[in-house]
């Protein structure tokens, strides 16, 4: 992959490489306040679930830093309002939530805002590192899944949004895999949905893929069908944003669709994600948040109109896939499937 960092914080900042410009400029903005993190979360300069996670734990270090005195109930009130950013992605409130764990405990010995500071900057980087290791564990439990159930020597992957380093600061989860098979010489081809109104994945995966040297195709949401159709998908794997209980997943809009798709052409679709994305609270999708984004995104692209000025548009960011449709969930500690109450809870391991 890339050298270039989704997420580098040095110097007491955290630089974010702006995805919205990639792939056709690399630039780095700064970030130094709960604010400016905020911002960065919501106008998706970082993305993917676990990167928007990982920029939220410095977020709160910021916040920390720019508290006189340190006030938990304070900081409390700093990290709802940083989680308000974007909604749908469990990982933020997970990071937002580890923190504050984290900061009741440290604080007992000392609160110096300056000291708590520096050690959740240490968290951060930490759970970086942590992640890349759990990722290759997602990546080997996914390659032996495939070679179980259909037993290729070599597979056609269809995939969308993005899930590779750029959202994950370390090997993706979905792409992850992609990337671990083609380092196994496994892969024949990716198909990569060019995922709508975003792009990501024309946008991203490509961009990722292309510097893997992995063969790929860019195809839109509404070619899906065809391949299935033809033989050209030997499985699908995508990330999540949320795993609720019963493993209703939601992901990138147009996951769902996939899922229907797969299930009648008997495709098997799976989910990876890392356990920070699983949602025990709650019991069924419809109880998940999902975020509306601006129609802007829909009738404009890149600042240029592309519908009439008097048209309106719905811009749901995140759609819910049954947990019948998906064959199997993937996290760094194993995969479940069948009955997901039962299931999921066989392969979480906290601390």
């Amino acid at each position: 992959m890339s050298s270039l960092k989704p997420i580098d914080f040095k110097e007491n900042k955290l630089y974010l490489l702006d995805q919205r410009l990639l792939p056709l400029e690399e630039n780095y903005v700064e970030i130094e306040t709960i604010e400016q993190t905020h911002e960065a979360i919501k106008q998706m300069i970082v993305r993917g679930a676990p990167c928007i996670g990982f920029t939220a734990i410095y977020g709160m270090a910021f916040a920390v830093l720019q508290t006189k005195k340190f006030n938990f109930e304070k900081i409390e009130e700093k990290g709802a309002y940083l989680a308000s950013s974007r909604p749908t992605a469990v990982n933020l409130k997970f990071e937002i939530q580890k923190v504050l764990n984290f900061l009741k405990i440290l604080a007992r010995e000392n609160d110096d805002p300056i000291f708590l500071f520096k050690k959740i900057v240490e968290l951060g980087d930490k759970e970086i590192k942590l992640s890349e290791a759990r990722n290759r564990n997602m990546a080997t439990v996914a390659r032996e899944e495939l070679r179980s159930n259909l037993g290729k020597d070599k597979y056609k992957i269809l995939t969308h949004c993005n899930t590779g380093h750029l959202a994950c600061g370390s090997l993706g989860t979905a792409l992850g895999v992609i990337e671990h098979l083609a380092d196994c010489g496994e892969i024949e081809t990716v198909w990569v949905d060019e995922t709508r109104p975003y792009l990501q994945g024309s946008r991203l995966t490509s961009y990722e893929l292309s510097k893997l040297d992995i063969e790929h195709q860019i195809v839109t949401e509404g070619a899906a069908s065809y391949l299935m159709s033809h033989g050209l998908v030997d499985a699908i794997f995508t990330g999540a944003d949320r795993v609720v209980a019963n493993g209703d997943t939601a992901n990138k809009i147009g996951t769902a669709n996939l899922a229907i798709l797969a299930n009648h052409f008997q495709i098997p679709f799976y989910i990876v994600a890392p356990q920070s994305t699983f949602d025990f609270e709650s019991e069924h999708g419809n109880q998940i948040d999902i975020e509306l984004r601006d129609p802007e995104e829909i009738l404009k692209y890149n600042g240029q109109q592309i519908a009439p000025y008097s048209a309106k548009a719905f811009n749901p960011s995140f759609d819910v896939t049954p947990g019948e449709l998906i064959s199997g969930i993937i996290n760094e500690h194993g995969i479940a499937k069948g009955d997901y109450k039962s299931s999921l809870g066989e392969i979480c391991h906290y601390d």
